[in-house]
């Protein structure tokens, strides 16, 4: 419940209802956001040079988040997702997908790139997980070219993690991959994915990040065009310019979402360079970071 409504999510179909005309008491708002992602590892076989993930080596204890997305869940959280680096790198990745399913209402979702995946990796995901977001930057040689990877690889996968749950595809733009959009929204299509999430380039220590007169081609394309699958943006400045997914309106971003990093540290969003450290207490941690912003 929030300040908005009482808000009902079925993890299986992904369905969200909110019922707005319920006003809902201050004392049973949701103390917890509505979704939480999770940096299980910074570890990644791939090497792009946009990558915004943190390169020193850290990785998330098993146990430590299953308790978190316990803590969560209590709360009135309705997913977590993992990512990183690479979730599926993480050696107790599988495990970890199973008990917070086993354990909890909420949704399991994460993010890959897809090169390790395996169809016995996907059986045994089968069950555990309720949607997956696939990495795919640029189509054909300009994804070949950026990851370095045969891009046949990635419709294989595609095909892979829709036997496992519902997917969407996520991709970075950039210099490289803003003449694609069509292209990438024609390639989610095909691989029947209900979702594409664009990543407006962040700035790192190799790239300045997406230029201005991109972000203005970007900003154009998602006001004009006519995607066979639903947009979203990810949490980068641009997402009050577009029509993209307000899912709640009027909603704090601090309710609709945090990130934990994979030192531990609660972020507003996963390209924030500052948070609190989560100790005993995950929503000792959700307090801290609401009063501090």
């Amino acid at each position: 419940m929030s300040k908005a409504g009482v808000h009902l999510f079925d993890r299986l179909s992904g369905v969200n209802v909110l019922l707005d005309e319920v006003k809902v008491p201050a004392e049973r708002v949701s103390r917890a956001p509505r979704y939480l992602s999770v940096a299980l590892t910074n570890a990644c076989e791939l090497r792009c040079a946009y990558c915004y993930a943190p390169k020193h080596a850290s990785s998330l204890d098993v146990d430590r988040v299953v308790a978190w997305a316990a803590e969560l869940d209590a709360a009135g959280c309705l997913g977590v997702g993992f990512g990183g680096g690479e979730p599926t790198a993480h050696r107790q990745f599988v495990e970890l997908c199973a008990r917070v399913a086993e354990s909890t209402s909420m949704a399991v979702t994460f993010t890959t790139h897809g090169h390790r995946l395996t169809p016995a990796v996907t059986d045994a995901l089968r069950g555990s997980v309720h949607f997956a977001r696939l990495s795919v930057d640029g189509v054909g040689p300009t994804y070949e070219r950026l990851r370095r990877r045969p891009f046949a690889a990635v419709i294989s996968a595609a095909g892979l993690l829709r036997s496992v749950a519902p997917i969407g595809i996520n991709a970075v733009v950039n210099a490289d991959t803003i003449g694609e959009l069509d292209d990438l929204s024609a390639f989610a299509a095909d691989v029947g994915a209900s979702e594409l999430l664009l990543l407006p380039e962040q700035p790192t220590a190799a790239t300045p990040g997406i230029s201005d007169a991109d972000a203005e081609r970007l900003v154009h394309w998602m006001r004009t065009a006519r995607p066979q699958v639903r947009l979203a943006i990810s949490r980068s400045g641009l997402e009050s310019l577009v029509p993209a997914v307000e899912v709640i309106p009027g909603e704090h971003p601090l309710d609709a979402h945090m990130h934990v990093d994979a030192t531990g540290v609660l972020r507003p969003h996963a390209y924030a360079s500052a948070g609190t450290p989560i100790e005993d207490s995950i929503l000792d941690a959700v307090q801290a970071l609401r009063e501090a912003a």
